[in-house]
């Protein structure tokens, strides 16, 4: 014997509302606003996820140890960094050559240590090497790295560009002054 389906009428404008609640997609951030708005949990889960990453490309790392180091499980760096992944032949992750994930990350200027949002793994590895040059200067005076730099800039995510600081002359005064310290170039909300 089937079972009849009573359907009621509904009212001209009256639309049934559903009683599950409504659960919103987390979107990956694309801005420093959308970044920043985030709780603080959420960007120190994100900047290990760009590390993770980041170690898989530099490192040749698999996404099991890439996620052990950044302390998250590889579903997690999965589900926010897919972008920046593809799926070898035999199965495994790999990084792709660059990606797209945003980086919040702090960049030398004449002003001092300043806050900048990037949209690219190849400007996020030139701040990096920008990073390791003035460090190595300001440790050993081999200014080889700076000089190679000399000319070069960044390009946030907003699409401005940011000259990088090789003056050298700035570079002494803000190590004498304290102003710079190696301890990570990427962005930490404290």
């Amino acid at each position: 014997m089937k079972r009849r389906i009573q359907r009621t009428e509904r009212k001209a404008g009256k639309r049934r509302r559903s009683t599950w609640p409504v659960k919103r997609k987390q979107v990956a951030p694309r801005t420093a606003q959308d970044f920043f708005a985030k709780s603080e949990a959420f960007q120190d889960k994100w900047i290990r996820i760009t590390e993770a990453v980041s170690k898989m490309r530099a490192e040749g790392k698999s996404l099991a140890q890439a996620s052990e180091d950044a302390k998250l499980t590889p579903h997690t760096v999965l589900r926010w960094g897919r972008t920046a992944l593809r799926k070898g032949a035999n199965g495994r992750y790999m990084a792709k050559a660059s990606d797209r994930l945003l980086r919040v990350m702090v960049v030398l200027t004449h002003g001092g240590k300043q806050e900048i949002a990037v949209r690219d793994s190849r400007q996020a590895s030139l701040i990096a090497e920008h990073w390791n040059a003035a460090d190595r200067y300001l440790a050993t005076g081999d200014a080889s790295g700076v000089r190679r730099l000399k000319g070069k800039s960044i390009t946030d995510a907003t699409g401005t560009k940011h000259r990088l600081l090789t003056d050298l002359a700035e570079l002494d005064r803000q190590g004498n002054a304290g102003v710079l310290s190696f301890e990570s170039i990427y962005a930490r909300t404290a």
